[in-house]
C-alpha cells in the first residue's frame, strides 16, 4: 500500500461537489421547512461524493465535527449544497458543506448550514486506505490544512477522553 505522501497531489477544487436539491412536501416538518434529517443526509451525500473524487476510491463518513443550522428552507425552495476538501491526512481528508436555500424565483441566496465532516478512504477489503495530499500552492491552503490539522488534534482528543471515561 503506497503512504499518501507517495500519492501526487490534488487540488481541492479538482474534487469540488455541488448538489442542488428542490424541496418537496415529504421534505417538510409540519412548520413546511426542511426537516434538519434531510439536510444531514443531504450534507454527508455530499460530502462523501467529494471525498470519493478526491481519494479515488469509497470513503466513508466517520465523524461530524460541526453542523449549525441557520436559516430555515421551506417547501417549493431550493437547497444548494457545495462540498470541498479542506483538509488531507494519511487516509482521512476533512470536507467542508456550505448549504445556502434559495428562492428559484427571483434567484435569491441565503446561508442556511455550515458542516465539517471527516471521511476515511477505504479500499475493496474496506480497510483504510492513504489518500492523496492537498496541493497547498497558496498560504489560504496552507492555513486551511494547518486549521483542519489542528480540529483533528482536538477530535483525537476528544476520542481518547470518551474512551477513557467508558473504564475497562
Amino acid at each position: 500500500m503506497a503512504s499518501s505522501s507517495e500519492l501526487a497531489p490534488r487540488s481541492a477544487a479538482d474534487s469540488v461537489t455541488e448538489m442542488t436539491e428542490y424541496v418537496l412536501p415529504q421534505h417538510a416538518n409540519a412548520l413546511g421547512s426542511v426537516f434538519g434529517g434531510q439536510i444531514m443526509a443531504w450534507v454527508d451525500l455530499c460530502a462523501a461524493i467529494c471525498a470519493s473524487r478526491h481519494s479515488g476510491c469509497t470513503a466513508v463518513t466517520a465523524f461530524v465535527d460541526d453542523l449549525v443550522f441557520r436559516a430555515p428552507v421551506r417547501v417549493g425552495e431550493v437547497v444548494r449544497l457545495h462540498a470541498i476538501v479542506t483538509a488531507t491526512f494519511r487516509t482521512s481528508m476533512e470536507i467542508t458543506v456550505t448549504v445556502e436555500g434559495e428562492d428559484a424565483r427571483t434567484r435569491r441566496r441565503w446561508p442556511c448550514v455550515e458542516a465539517l465532516l471527516t471521511f476515511v478512504a477505504i479500499d475493496d477489503a474496506r480497510a483504510p486506505t492513504p489518500v492523496p495530499p492537498l496541493t497547498l500552492a497558496t498560504e489560504r491552503e496552507r492555513r486551511t490544512q494547518a486549521q483542519g490539522e489542528e480540529r483533528r488534534r482536538q477530535r483525537l482528543a476528544r476520542a481518547a477522553e470518551a474512551q477513557a471515561d467508558k473504564g475497562p
